[in-house]
């Protein structure tokens, strides 16, 4: 009998956002037979250019939101993966003293139970077995990324129920949910001191000096080895040539050092509808089994 194919979903908030979180371990899966869909809550319309070679080109200035779809499709090509925009609008991130408020329409305003049926919709009709999204704090907090977490909890909650939003689709329940961890003070703190060992500058000394020893971490539950494809991680990131700056942050630590002292992507488990032990090395960790 043919094992079953497994399928994963990334849930995140903004085109880029799934180069930088996560992308590695989405590659690696998509390249082992996993189905696996990104869902994009906002096209990204009200983001900066931050790559400071585009800032005040033409084309960019014409036609961001078109040109940012676009980048899209690029580095879901160069994961592996496929990709759904949700059809939200971009919040933007509010600075000043007050904050502004956020602009009208925007997905950080939408009502969680319209939002959710969206994902809902997603999740019934892709049939993941997984789920990846943010933490409650959006991994950082930008307001879209703080409602990206509200949306994929409620929709992994619901999605499995007959009686929530019975016009969206033939019930699915996800069977585990993870947040990513991105950046974690391990990682940053194992990567500063290998570059400091070889006496090389290191990005990350304005982070640690930031951070308090007392700020507990989150914890860390799920280590997924994927460094066979940071390559395909980075080409999906210079795909967002609008938001990468390729002599930027992302590509300050060299990928060989990179490799030898930190060859995994983080999760976090959140809820999980299977039996699975701590600490794990798969996503699908009980789900396999359970299948």
């Amino acid at each position: 009998m043919a094992e079953p194919t497994l399928r994963l979903m990334a849930v995140h908030a903004h085109p880029d956002d799934e180069s930088s979180k996560g992308a590695a371990t989405m590659a690696r899966y998509a390249a082992e037979g996993v189905e696996v869909l990104v869902v994009t809550c906002t096209g990204g319309e009200r983001g900066d250019v931050l790559n400071p070679k585009l800032q005040n080109d033409p084309e960019v200035e014409r036609d961001l939101p078109g040109l940012r779809r676009r980048e899209m499709a690029a580095a879901a090509a160069a994961l592996g993966v496929q990709q759904r925009w949700l059809g939200f609008v971009d919040s933007g991130l509010p600075e000043g003293d007050p904050l502004p408020p956020l602009p009208p329409g925007c997905f950080a305003l939408e009502p969680l139970e319209h939002a959710a049926e969206a994902l809902v919709r997603v999740v019934r009709e892709f049939r993941p077995h997984v789920m990846t999204t943010y933490n409650e704090d959006g991994g950082y907090p930008h307001p879209d990324h703080i409602m990206c977490h509200k949306v994929s909890v409620a929709a992994f909650e619901a999605a499995g129920d007959a009686a929530r939003y019975p016009t969206a689709g033939e019930p699915w329940e996800p069977l585990k949910l993870y947040y990513d961890h991105g950046f974690s003070r391990s990682r940053v703190r194992t990567v500063h001191e290998a570059l400091l060992a070889q006496q090389q500058e290191s990005p990350f000394a304005p982070w640690l000096e930031r951070w308090s020893e007392d700020e507990p971490e989150r914890e860390v539950t799920t280590r997924i080895e994927c460094a066979d494809y940071f390559g395909q991680r980075d080409r999906a990131l210079l795909a967002h040539a609008t938001q990468i700056d390729p002599d930027g942050f992302f590509f300050a630590v060299p990928r060989d050092l990179e490799r030898s002292v930190w060859s995994v992507e983080e999760f976090e488990l959140a809820q999980s509808r299977v039996p699975t032990e701590i600490p794990e090395d798969d996503l699908f960790a009980g789900v396999r089994e359970a299948l």
